[in-house]
């Protein structure tokens, strides 16, 4: 055995708890980092939140350039608020809004007020309570009766009386099911169409409407107008109502305003509060009186001088990251999308001399407020293909509207094919592919040609 010293270097990142800090803030939504900065107001007593009427006493240092021109900015087109409320302020009438009504509590309602025994109604709230969240009933009659100890006649009873309630197709154990439930609430008796429901749907997704015919000795037609029927039923009832999960609203890291010709960059700095050392506890550093004491406050204290000063580098990320974006896409700000500009993390990080999955992480989930209004900062990166003519490569975005247009604006019966749309496309000067056609295609969610003819 070998039990001898070597001496061997090697060179090791290690990233300190605020580095893994500084990086987990930057790659945070608007909505996270919210949430994250109230826990440490509610943990850290250390920290103080400024009035946002405190503006006028900050320091240069708190300011960036932007700042100046906020006063000649109209933000009339986008409703925005801070967290504070003056008293001159209307009161809106959705402050008084206690709850929201669920899709059980609106049924719920409904039994109530029917015309029924309150042992009906009983079993009727017990199936309401197995309804789940796209209002199909997970409960066989068999197992209500089994489980409420009643007749299976009266468990079908009263599966029934809910599948009478509105939304039309509630309480159904199945697709078919909600459907044809949805069908007879129409008042629609052709049996054709409960035989389609049945047996065929997935015809019906890829409008095979010729087999459809043939089975039921009926015209193309006649099988086209039930499937466009079909259609116009809702298979999710449950769609509408508040089934538990609150809406978290987008709110832009940064505002894009164009102002005599040129554009600039506002950070939205009501994202959160402004914050600050309490100065009791800067007290009790200087007195230095209770050892633990002090111990217990310089930590807090480190603690909440590196969340501040890293929600400001965050800032300082975003906004830059932002102006070389604006550089590049300038078009795409001043004529719309059609001027979209190839563009990808890494010839942005090479320009900033940063790391990939810095920016990656900056434009993670973040939203900028422009006259087009509030958009994705991710959906302005795009790859390119090479244009046949030598120009400019042009942006996956825009060969993706010349596709959508193109099938828009298609003979439906006779609807053109991928290889079809491959060829227009190259007839402009593009270098594409069939095979990636059918993927951009399947991207926007489009159906193949196939799925696409009308009859």
């Amino acid at each position: 055995m070998d039990f001898s010293l070597n001496l061997t270097q090697e060179q090791k990142l290690v990233m300190t708890q605020e580095m893994q800090l500084s990086v987990k803030l930057l790659q945070m939504s608007s909505f996270e980092l919210q949430e994250y900065v109230e826990r440490e107001i509610q943990e850290n007593p250390v920290i103080d939140v400024k009035e946002s009427n405190a503006n006028a006493n900050d320091t240069e240092d708190d300011k960036l350039d932007y700042r100046g021109i906020i006063k000649d900015l109209d933000f009339n087109n986008y409703s925005h608020h801070s967290y504070g409320k003056n008293d001159d302020e209307e009161v809106s009438p959705f402050n008084f809004i206690s709850e929201k009504k669920s899709l059980r509590e609106y049924l719920k309602d409904q039994v109530r007020d029917l015309n029924e025994s309150n042992y009906i109604k009983a079993i009727c709230l017990y199936i309401i309570e197995n309804i789940d969240n796209k209002g199909y009933l997970i409960l066989e009659d068999e197992e209500i009766g089994e489980e409420l100890k009643i007749p299976k006649n009266l468990a079908v009873y009263c599966v029934n009386v809910i599948q009478s309630l509105e939304p039309s197709g509630i309480g159904a154990r199945n697709l078919a099911e909600c459907l044809k439930i949805q069908i007879r609430q129409r008042g629609i008796e052709d049996k054709k169409i409960f035989v389609i429901v049945d047996r065929y749907l997935e015809m019906i997704a890829e409008n095979r409407y010729n087999v459809i015919a043939d089975d039921l000795d009926i015209d193309v037609k006649q099988a086209q107008e039930y499937g466009d029927l079909i259609k116009t039923l809702d298979p999710k009832p449950s769609r509408g109502f508040y089934t538990g999960e609150d809406v978290r609203y987008i709110v832009p890291d940064a505002y894009i305003k164009k102002i005599g010709g040129e554009y600039y960059i506002i950070m939205n700095d009501d994202l959160t509060p402004r914050l600050t050392i309490n100065s009791t506890y800067r007290n009790i550093i200087n007195s230095g009186n209770d050892k633990n004491a002090v111990d217990y406050v310089k930590e807090k204290l480190n603690s909440a001088m590196f969340l501040i000063k890293s929600i400001q580098h965050r800032k300082s990320t975003i906004y830059r990251v932002l102006e070389k974006i604006l550089e590049i896409q300038r078009d795409y700000f001043d004529y719309g999308e059609r001027y979209l500009k190839p563009m990808t993390l890494r010839e942005i990080a090479d320009s900033m001399n940063m790391h990939e999955s810095t920016i990656s992480r900056a434009i993670r989930d973040k939203y900028i407020y422009t006259s087009k209004g509030t958009i994705k900062i991710k959906s302005l990166f795009t790859t390119g293909i090479t244009s046949g003519f030598g120009g400019e490569n042009i942006s996956v975005l825009i060969i993706k509207n010349k596709i959508k247009k193109m099938i828009d604006e298609e003979d439906k019966k006779k609807p053109l094919s991928d290889q079809k749309i491959c060829d227009l496309i190259n007839g402009h000067g593009i270098n594409i592919s069939r095979r990636t056609v059918a993927k951009y295609r399947e991207e926007m969610c489009i159906k193949s040609s196939k799925g696409r003819k009308r009859f």
